[in-house]
């Protein structure tokens, strides 16, 4: 969420913000309209209250029956006007939760991926001197993976993991685990099932409704949802609080099972296990002081951890600067970390590290006070650690060999205790 006196001194700013991320500029109008109102309201509602106040000291004195006519009176206009601005601050509420966070200067001005910039590359794309398989032939060939049963009991995504898959799957969540761990990070298992307030704070709701699978709730029962990322209960965690200064930043790994429903995702990596409606994720969640220098530094030291893990694999990458129109609405920068898959003779995105400033903060009042006494809201930022498949995808399809079978990346044999995957 944006700040209120932001957007009154910078609506011109707030509407190309808007319009460079392909949403309508519009909802600044409407806001403005809506906080006209509200102001007004709370200005009448206040006068109105002085008036009384004054009216019932004098009332104190003598109850006249033209003090008393008076007093009721405005008492009259009163239960009037605080429900229209009870009306009106739901509507300006509302309104404040469709402004989507606006891009640093930095960051490219484009309509889609096509205006994403690369920004560095590491590692040589593999050449082999046979014929590439895709994960989904080395999972059938080697009995690892299984969609044809997966996509009979789970539908359209479904998919099995088996035999050296499911090893390969612990490994690498482990092995994040221990290495972020180490880089000082606070390890968390949190729930997913989570009340709708927590995807408002992070800016998933009202824009990714359409991507989050409900619960059915009985009459009077809060609704709940599916976290499609460990952001989200990460991100709520410490709602509603006042944090100490010098317990920042807070930096958390979360691992949890993530759910999404790819809406609009029909027709993109319909084949085999890239794009999936189930999934298990490592996510870097920080929470830090109110200073942009700080944050840039953080959300470029949170990258650097991803990219430690895709260079441990030997995992050839690229590192993408995500233009206005690419990045998602909450976001004020983000870089993707795409690594080479030779099954697509393309990359294909691993990672997603976003800086969203206070956007999620005042969306979930999380505010720390700082060494002048003032009270402000941190600024967050999250990026993928790793995820299973996807990482799955890039393992195998990297380390195939020409008999068919699979190496293990060297950094994980010791979690799996074999050094290669065959059949038989």
């Amino acid at each position: 969420m944006l700040d209120i006196t932001y957007i009154r001194e910078n609506s011109d700013k707030v509407k190309q913000g808007i319009a460079n991320k392909n949403l309508n500029p519009e909802v600044v109008d409407r806001v403005l309209a809506s906080d006209i109102k509200r102001r007004d309201l709370i200005g009448k509602i206040e006068e109105i209250r002085a008036q009384r106040n004054k009216l019932n000291e004098e009332l104190k004195i003598a109850r006249t029956p033209e003090l008393i006519q008076k007093s009721g009176e405005l008492k009259g206009i009163l239960q009037d006007l605080e429900p229209e601005l009870r009306n009106v601050e739901e509507e300006f509420d509302s309104l404040m939760l469709q402004v989507p966070g606006i891009a640093l200067d930095d960051v490219p001005v484009g309509k889609d991926n096509s205006g994403n910039e690369v920004i560095r590359t590491w590692g040589e794309v593999p050449k082999f001197n046979f014929p590439v398989k895709t994960h989904v032939e080395l999972g059938e060939s080697l009995d690892i993976i299984d969609v044809e049963r997966g996509s009979k009991v789970a539908g359209f995504r479904g998919y099995f993991l088996k035999n050296e898959a499911v090893m390969l799957q612990f490994a690498l969540m482990q092995y994040t685990l221990q290495k972020f761990i180490s880089k000082g990070y606070t390890p968390v298992t949190p729930p997913v099932i989570l009340k709708e307030r927590s995807f408002i704070n992070t800016g998933h709701f009202p824009w990714g409704k359409n991507e989050t699978y409900k619960f059915a709730s009985e009459e009077g029962e809060e609704e709940t949802y599916l976290a499609g990322t460990a952001e989200v209960p990460l991100v709520s965690m410490y709602q509603d609080e006042i944090l100490n200064e010098r317990d920042l930043p807070i930096r958390l790994i979360g691992f949890s099972p993530c759910f999404r429903k790819e809406a609009g995702s029909y027709g993109r990596d319909t084949k085999g296990v890239f794009r999936v409606h189930e999934f298990v994720k490592t996510e870097q969640v920080i929470i830090c002081k109110n200073d942009l220098q700080e944050s840039i530094k953080l959300h470029e030291e949170m990258m650097s951890l991803t990219e430690e893990i895709a260079q441990d694999l030997k995992l050839p990458y690229r590192i993408l600067k995500m233009c206005t129109g690419d990045m998602g609405e909450p976001q004020a920068k983000k870089y993707d970390l795409e690594a080479w898959m030779p099954g697509r003779n393309g990359y294909g995105e691993l990672a997603s590290d976003s800086l969203l400033l206070d956007f999620q903060s005042r969306r979930a009042n999380i505010r720390y006070r700082d060494a002048k006494n003032e009270m402000k809201y941190v600024h967050m930022l999250n990026n993928t650690a790793s995820n299973s498949p996807r990482w799955l995808v890039a393992i195998l399809e990297n380390y195939q060999q020409e008999d068919g079978s699979v190496k293990i990346p060297e950094v994980l044999v010791p979690f799996i205790g074999k050094t290669e995957i065959k059949r038989g």
